[in-house]
């Protein structure tokens, strides 16, 4: 079995992968990536950061046509809970209706970072196919429509109730932080011993970093072990 690493284009879900080819060859039924209630969503988004960040953010869940806000927020975050199609378009799990990535976007990633995603969870739901996002996608990166992150952006996933896929499960809390394309050697990425891993891949113009950190956001601390 093979693991690999797996960047999510600047979404988020970055974790241990397993490389098992299709697993997923499609999107399932939609009501498989929704959550039991609309309550049990705003409280898995606002566990992707500690209380005193989460507490005052914008918090959005999943309809059936895209993200809406779910709650108001005044600190300029913007929480939400992610699914599979965050992931790589490489990624076997692009499709995995397990998935749930709580992630919390910093005002600079909220407006530069978090866009992208909302828009591909937009086509994904009116029933595009990956190929067809794909294509969308460079589209829209070539009308400038999506363009590398804002300095400073980065966002909190420190739930310990994520599954980040069929690998990495809970995997580690951590650090998202988004640039514009940077070798990861200007990082110190991917070394031994090293604390950064992450890197670019995909057409969105970006590079995805992360830092893993030893407590969940409600302070327990993260085995290592996970």
């Amino acid at each position: 079995m093979k693991i690999r690493w797996a960047a999510a284009l600047g979404f988020g879900i970055l974790a241990p992968a397993v490389c098992l080819g299709s697993t997923y060859p499609g999107m399932a039924p939609l009501e498989q990536y929704q959550a039991a209630s609309q309550a049990d969503e705003i409280d898995l988004a606002r566990s992707a950061a500690p209380a005193s960040i989460s507490g005052g953010a914008e918090v959005m869940t999943l309809g059936a046509h895209g993200y809406e806000t779910a709650v108001k927020g005044g600190n300029g975050f913007v929480c939400l809970v992610q699914r599979s199609w965050a992931s790589g378009f490489d990624d076997a799990e692009f499709w995995n209706p397990r998935e749930r990535a709580p992630i919390c976007f910093n005002p600079a990633s909220a407006r530069s970072v978090l866009p992208p995603y909302l828009k591909r969870t937009q086509w994904v739901l009116a029933g595009a196919s990956k190929a067809e996002v794909i294509d969308r996608t460079r589209a829209a990166i070539a009308a400038r429509q999506i363009a590398a992150p804002e300095v400073g952006a980065m966002a909190y996933m420190m739930s310990k109730n994520q599954y980040l896929n069929d690998a990495g499960r809970h995997w580690h809390p951590h650090l998202m932080l988004f640039l514009p394309p940077t070798a990861a050697a200007e990082w110190g990425a991917n070394v031994p011993g090293g604390a950064v891993m992450g890197g670019g891949g995909g057409p969105e113009p970006l590079t995805v970093f992360f830092v893993p950190l030893p407590s969940w956001s409600d302070g327990t601390s993260a085995s290592m072990g996970m």
